[in-house]
């Protein structure tokens, strides 16, 4: 049996998450207790140890309830040294526990912190002692359960469950996701699923056909709420498209897992919408919706065992037989031995055990020589990088070099490049890269000086982070004051969602190895930079020398115009995309900032009004254009306009070849662009979409 504090424990170890969701699995391991407690409420177990994570947003909302403990500068938040029992400033990343005589005062305080956070970094854990009262009430629900369970197995045996598991049992997990939470809720219920004799499809939701929903007798739906009550990005169109077509449900059965912020007045909107719109198209709601707050985890594992063996009671005709559904919960949750009732079992998270080849590299700074080892492995598909790199170390070579992340979840530092892609080595599964027989290549993130082996040295980053200072310099703020006569601050709930959505990546660190440029260019300071400047230029307590000043660094050699290839950033997963995203939109606004001046905004311009003009590009006048009058002036000292305009191009070697390339007919000619370009076929909608998308050119 497990306990609702192991259980927290138990699947940090057992289940990492490959997209780098790290500070999810950090929140559900330190909250286990936490949220036993408030289910219980009666027992309210007292903060030992608090502490600050990275990517501070300097919002004010801790050091507003709680100034005894939180002091927010400029550009991070801190403990005080006060309440800590090793007297330091900072943000107790050593985890130092809080003074006896402060426990009792600020738990209530610190959690309701902690809660008001926005992004989410401020995290507790409790006394062993409480933690322990709180786990010794969680085995009583599950021993009301067990005497129904062990009866209903083994009416299940003799085939009590035969109506329903016969024929079709497709289920159709349609998830609407921002950000991956959605989306990882929906995995993790498909794989619920299959203890409940279904055969889930996981759906996005973006481009699929609504007149299809009619096919499906079971659905389930998980999706987020963006912005103020928005629909996220990937479900906008077939809302939209179902609104318009309303297509009939009457043989559907359904339930609605929606994930919100109580912090937003629309909360949880979106999955309202659809639990209504589905009701008023003729579904059968199977399992009342479930409204999910931030800490997400707890209230969908209360909602999918229930959702689940409601919806596998539907037969291939779609009809609901209720009175299987006792039997049914018994057969999903299985032996009673392995499985806590609503909870994972192991035989769900864990993977079948893989042999694999792996490839290392191995660099020895003594000798300045580099190669790779091959040694081969066999481990459990979930286990992470990290833990084959450990396994290798302990068993094979001792002298392997690599970073290790903390057993709280993702460390930033811990990136290397497996089979091409930029990964963190603690939070990435083997079984996410490789399957049984295959070799898995692991290397030092590109970009950085290699110190040994796996390992880099991030002083570039640290160097020019220090350089940029991308930290908040405001102005003085104007607004309401607290009680304490501290200001109040100007940020709305929105503007606080949309900083943290930009700056949402696991390692800044990372971005920058995702760069192809960020290893040959030695004076680009990297995407990663580039994002943080990016933010700060779009928080709205930046001051206006300082938005300036970042917008400067960003437009100079080494900002983000350097950038060879912005799509070698995308290929690498959601944190590539969101960095990617951001950089276009850092250039678009570069380029209205700086009116399309210098090299990279004439290119700009010219390139759109050439082929606006024509249709083509005019490739022999383009960099004169954008060189100015010394690009035309080298053009007609060195000859290169007069044979644009003959055709002559021949270029280079001995001067004969030249001169050859003079005479009549000239063996270039139709090898080179023309210097006046004619105009396409139906110029005009050429026109008409540059008209339409951006009619400065």
């Amino acid at each position: 049996m497990i306990s609702t504090c192991d259980f927290c424990y138990f699947i940090l170890l057992r289940n990492s998450l490959p997209s780098g969701r790290g500070k999810n699995l950090q929140r559900l391991r330190l909250s286990g207790t936490y949220c036993s407690a408030r289910a219980l409420g009666d027992i309210m177990p007292t903060v030992a140890k608090v502490w600050i994570e990275e990517d501070c947003i300097t919002c004010d909302a801790c050091q507003d309830i709680l100034p005894e403990v939180f002091e927010v500068t400029d550009d991070t938040s801190f403990i005080k040294a006060e309440v800590r029992e090793d007297g330091s400033f900072d943000r107790n990343t050593a985890f130092s526990a809080i003074k006896t005589e402060f426990r009792s005062e600020f738990s209530e305080l610190i959690e309701e912190a902690a809660d008001a956070c926005p992004v989410e970094i401020i995290k507790f854990e409790y006394e062993a002692g409480a933690a322990a009262e709180v786990v010794e009430v969680a085995p009583i629900a599950e021993e009301a359960a067990a005497p129904a369970a062990v009866a209903a197995v083994a009416g299940a045996d003799d085939g009590v469950l035969a109506p329903v598991m016969a024929g079709d049992r497709s289920l159709a997990i349609f998830f609407g996701s921002q950000t991956g939470n959605a989306a990882g809720l929906a995995e993790k219920t498909a794989k619920m699923a299959v203890n409940y004799g279904l055969e889930p499809t996981v759906i996005d939701m973006d481009g699929y056909n609504p007149a299809d929903f009619s096919a499906h007798k079971r659905v389930l739906i998980i999706t987020s709420t963006w912005g103020e009550g928005e629909m996220p990005d990937n479900a906008d169109a077939l809302w939209n498209a179902t609104v318009a077509s309303n297509p009939p449900l009457s043989s559907t059965h359904f339930s609605v897992c929606a994930i919100g912020d109580t912090s937003y007045d629309e909360f949880c909107k979106a999955g309202l919408d659809w639990d209504e719109k589905f009701k008023a198209l003729g579904a059968t709601c199977i399992e009342e919706i479930k409204l999910c707050d931030v800490d997400y985890e707890p209230p969908w594992l209360e909602w999918a065992p229930l959702a689940l063996s409601k919806i596998a009671c539907v037969d291939s005709s779609g009809t609901f037989h209720e009175d299987l559904l006792e039997a049914m919960i018994a057969y999903g949750a299985g032996d009673e031995e392995e499985a806590d009732v609503g909870d994972f079992t192991p035989g769900k998270i864990e993977q079948d055990i893989i042999s694999i080849t792996m490839r290392i590299f191995r660099y020895n700074p003594a000798l300045a020589e580099s190669g790779y080892d091959t040694v081969a492995v066999a481990l459990p598909g979930h286990a992470s990088i990290e833990d084959a790199l450990v396994a290798v170390k302990r068993e094979v070579d001792g002298s392997l070099t690599f970073r290790s992340g903390s057993i709280a979840g993702q460390d930033p530092l811990t990136g290397v490049k497996a089979n091409g892609r930029i990964l963190p080595a603690d939070t990435t599964r083997i079984c996410d890269l490789v399957s049984d027989g295959d070799t898995l290549s692991i290397e030092p993130i590109p970009g950085y000086d290699v110190i040994k082996d796996l390992m880099v040295s991030y002083d570039r980053y640290d160097s020019e982070r220090a350089d940029s200072k991308p930290w908040l310099e405001a102005d003085p703020r104007q607004g309401e004051k607290l009680i304490s006569g501290a200001a109040m601050g100007i940020m709305t709930s929105a503007e606080a969602t949309m900083l943290h959505t930009l700056a949402d990546v696991g390692s800044l660190q990372l971005i920058n190895s995702m760069s192809d440029t960020y290893d040959v260019d030695d004076e680009y300071a990297g995407p990663g930079i580039a994002l943080q400047r990016w933010v700060r230029t779009q928080d709205p307590r930046s001051g206006v020398k300082h938005v300036k000043k970042m917008f400067e660094l960003m437009q100079r050699k080494g900002g983000v115009w350097d950038e060879a290839d912005i799509s070698s950033i995308q290929r690498h997963g959601i944190d590539g995309s969101q960095a990617a995203e951001a950089l276009y939109e850092a250039r678009a606004r570069l380029l209205a900032e700086y009116k399309f001046t210098g090299r990279t905004g004439r290119l700009v311009k010219n390139y759109s009004r050439s082929v606006k003009m024509s249709g083509n590009v005019n490739e022999t006048t383009l960099y004169r254009s954008v060189l100015g009058p010394l690009g035309l002036g080298s053009n007609l000292m060195n000859g290169v306009s007069l044979r644009m305009m003959l055709g002559f191009t021949r270029n280079g070697g001995p001067i004969m070849r030249g001169f050859q390339g003079m005479l009549v007919p000239p063996a270039g000619i139709g090898k080179i662009p023309n210097m006046f370009n004619g105009k396409v076929a139906n110029h005009h909608e050429v026109v008409a979409i540059f008209n339409e998308l951006d009619p400065r050119f």
